[in-house]
């Protein structure tokens, strides 16, 4: 099973309401990325491994910024054919090349935010990558490496009590432990591989269900087992065929608790 240790990201006042960060992955393509900004406070901008050129990052930080969303990069494997969602690492892709194809990736979006004054907030891989990472020593550290020689102030989201996790506390650099509203999970805290039947979460009402139940008591249910987390930040997968739904439910769903919508950077400025 995954290990769920200490990170710093989203808190729980005591006596009080929970803060939580809702985050989306953005500028893949979506038709619907501008009906989402409203409900997150986060978002993942791809920055031209598996999506996204110059105009697409541009309109998303644009959009970022309309509504106050902390701005993150959304790097992966070069893999535009395959969508990220292939792993490449030892096959066409070198480990010693990764990092320096990840900072490519960070830098030209880091380059954009400051054409409009703004800068990045946080990294969180995308795809085979995110998942490899989670469960992969070397892999976690090219990744780490990688937000180091762009800023090593930046966050780093990933799998809640995954192996990346331990690697970015290892190395020192800020780790927010994610959760997501629409995949199910596996007994041992790892996503269920979208090959699989049952990967997807298609109710909205369902992804309510889960959501709540990760933020209020550190929990999510896998083939009748409940498996310990740690949600600082949940994923709205943008690409999602009710990903606009499935946003509006869940910031609904949240704030009607008395949980306030903050990226991590604002919660620890409170």
């Amino acid at each position: 099973m995954l290990n769920v240790g200490a990170t710093a990201g989203g808190h729980r006042a005591k006596g009080g309401p929970v803060s939580i960060d809702l985050n989306c992955d953005m500028g893949e393509g979506m038709a619907t990325d501008a009906a989402i900004f409203p409900f997150i406070s986060s978002a993942n901008i791809a920055c031209g491994g598996h999506a996204g050129d110059a105009d697409t990052m541009r309109r998303s930080v644009e959009l970022a910024l309309r509504h106050g969303v902390a701005i993150g990069a959304h790097p992966s494997y070069p893999d535009r054919v395959g969508f990220g969602r292939m792993d490449l690492l030892g096959m066409s892709i070198r480990p010693e090349d990764l990092t320096g194809l990840l900072f490519e990736q960070l830098h030209r979006l880091q380059s954009i935010c400051r054409e409009f004054g703004t800068r990045l907030r946080h990294v969180k891989p995308h795809g085979t990558l995110y998942n490899r990472a989670a469960v992969d020593v070397a892999a976690s550290t090219l990744v780490v490496r990688a937000v180091m020689d762009l800023d090593d102030s930046l966050l780093l989201y990933g799998l809640s009590g995954s192996v990346l996790a331990a690697v970015a506390e290892t190395m020192g650099v800020t780790f927010v432990s994610e959760v997501f509203a629409d995949r199910t999970y596996q007994p041992d805290g790892t996503l269920t591989p979208r090959s699989q039947p049952g990967a997807l979460i298609e109710d909205g009402r369902l992804a309510v269900e889960q959501v709540l139940r990760m933020v209020r008591e550190g929990v999510v249910a896998a083939d009748s087992v409940l498996v310990p987390l740690r949600a600082e930040t949940v994923c709205l997968h943008g690409d999602g065929s009710h990903a606009v739904e499935f946003a509006a439910l869940i910031h609904g769903a949240l704030t009607g608790e008395g949980i306030r919508i903050l990226a991590p950077s604002e919660m620890r400025s409170r």
